[in-house]
């Protein structure tokens, strides 16, 4: 289990094929050809696996017509619809890459990523239109492409689906990027993680060794298809495991029990907030939930008390993994598991690897003692696009990840996160960057200097606070506000302090542990 303080995974080693990550999904599918792959749970609408496929090769026989080849980025903005899937495999067959946005998003946001990623094609929804062309306007977008009516200067993704199936070689590799979602790493502002082809299929199988899945399992799709929990759960998972999922383009409580209860769903991946929710809220009695045989949390911490309310409200196990979008998924619990050892994200996959190291010392830690979790593994990226800077700083050497999450093993290999070092802020687990609210802050006229970190919020898990020292009169309000208008609402300062000077080292790093402190302090 662990040599020279190195904890390896309890599972058998697996062979990782060279194959392209959509060759390999797909290879099933024509044994589920007509079952239904993605469900819009609010209209009904259904796309069966064959379709599916079918689809993928067309729209990406439609992209290469455009002109769009190796190497080409993609930016897919919508929310959670079955076409995001066909689009995302669409641009992999065509040897392309495809970033992913959150459809929160505001301008300046969606511009950051596309010009940062070097995005040629954005695909979004009429709903996100005006934002897509006012965002690509700013960037090297050569073409919109839209779901619905294209309107004036945009291509109806309609179009692609009707072109002929791409059956050209793409001249990619295995080791090639294929997707770059964005993830603020430990620190500092969103990066593009390059993930590879086989980063993907290597997940897909260490995933297969340790998790028990049915053939005829219902997912809920309300994980985001942008957050590498869904790119790789749904958008993927569904298509190579062959079974049905039933998405939500939008999130609403009531909504997720009613498609359920009408589908029946058996697995759900959810994220905290939701599992609150199912354990706390009085309408979860108003709908029989009595199908789903097991709810997966990841993407932020899951308070042990919150599962075993959840779990004993539902009848259903809860259980924990853990990952990052620099390492995909590297550890995953089960049922016995959750119940022999609450509290845990579980034992590592397979061909991963992981050690506890002092962050201070440096120092390999023995069981049950808290440090930095570093992992090892081919599921992890390639690094950060056009950044070796913060690559090197995340990535030694050796191929370490340095995850900035502080926890430790016991001696029967099972992981436990207690805090972490890095200075994100998990809202409803999607990350939070305090450098770039900072940022936005200091640009206002009456912002001397700011600091922000995360303070404890029960239905968001954290909620960003700034302190501010004032240059002229302002207030509270004013400031929120300010952020409110130029970023996503997740993102959102929902407390302000003013203070006569921010904590810095001598070489002028923000102490943020000194305003956690401060913050816990009962005075």
């Amino acid at each position: 289990m662990s040599v020279s303080g190195i904890v390896r995974s309890p599972f058998p080693e697996i062979e990782i094929p060279d194959t392209l990550l959509s060759s390999f999904v797909f290879q099933g599918t024509a044994q589920v050809a007509d079952k239904a792959a993605f469900i819009d749970g609010f209209s009904g609408r259904s796309v069966a696996h064959g379709e599916l496929f079918d689809a993928a090769y067309r729209a990406a026989g439609g992209l290469a017509s455009l002109g769009f080849g190796k190497g080409d980025v993609l930016a897919i903005l919508l929310p959670n619809v079955p076409e995001y899937p066909i689009a995302f495999h669409a641009a992999a067959i065509a040897g392309g890459i495809v970033t992913t946005i959150n459809p929160t998003y505001t301008v300046e946001e969606v511009a950051f990523q596309l010009s940062d990623s070097g995005a040629v094609y954005l695909l979004t929804a009429t709903a996100l239109l005006e934002t897509a062309q006012a965002a690509a306007a700013t960037s090297g977008v050569k073409e919109i492409l839209v779901l619905g009516e294209p309107g004036d200067g945009a291509v109806g993704f309609a179009e692609l689906l009707a072109a002929a199936r791409y059956d050209a070689d793409p001249g990619v590799t295995p080791g090639d990027v294929v997707a770059m979602p964005y993830s603020s790493g430990t620190t500092g502002l969103p990066k593009g993680v390059m993930i590879s082809h086989r980063g993907f299929v290597a997940n897909h199988l260490q995933r297969l060794q340790a998790v028990a899945l049915e053939s005829d399992e219902v997912y809920i799709a309300v994980l985001p298809f942008f957050h590498i929990y869904g790119i790789t759960t749904l958008v993927n998972g569904v298509i190579q495991r062959g079974v049905t999922a039933v998405t939500m383009p939008r999130f609403d409580f009531e909504e997720f029990l009613r498609i359920v209860q009408e589908y029946r769903v058996t697995f759900a991946p959810l994220v905290p907030p939701i599992i609150l929710g199912l354990a706390k809220h009085p309408l979860v009695d108003q709908y029989d939930l009595s199908s789903l045989r097991v709810i997966y949390s990841g993407a932020a911490p899951l308070p042990q008390e919150v599962a075993a309310v959840c779990s004993a409200r539902i009848g259903c196990p809860v259980v924990e993994g853990y990952g990052m979008t620099e390492t995909i998924i590297a550890h995953v619990n089960d049922e016995e598991g959750a119940r022999e050892h609450p509290g845990s994200i579980g034992r590592l996959l397979p061909n991963t690897e992981a050690q506890i190291v002092e962050p201070d010392t440096g120092n390999v830690l023995d069981p049950n003692k808290d440090g930095e979790i570093w992992i090892r593994g081919p599921q992890v990226m390639i690094g950060y696009l056009n950044n070796p800077e913060a690559t090197s700083e995340t990535i030694d050497e050796q191929g370490w990840v340095h995850t900035g999450d502080i926890g430790h093993y016991d001696e029967d290999g099972y992981f436990y996160v207690v805090d972490r070092v890095k200075e994100l802020i998990k809202v409803k687990a999607y990350q939070v960057a305090p450098a770039e609210l900072e940022a936005l802050l200091l640009s206002h006229p009456s912002v001397a200097d700011a600091a922000v970190i995360g303070i404890p919020d029960e239905e968001a898990g954290e909620i960003p606070k700034a302190f501010v020292v004032a240059s002229t009169a302002t207030t509270g309000d004013e400031l929120m506000a300010f952020v409110a208008d130029r970023l996503a609402p997740y993102k959102r300062i929902r407390q302000v302090e003013f203070i006569e000077q921010i904590p810095k080292s001598p070489s002028g790093k923000i102490l943020r542990r000194t305003l956690r402190d401060k913050e816990a302090s009962p005075t």
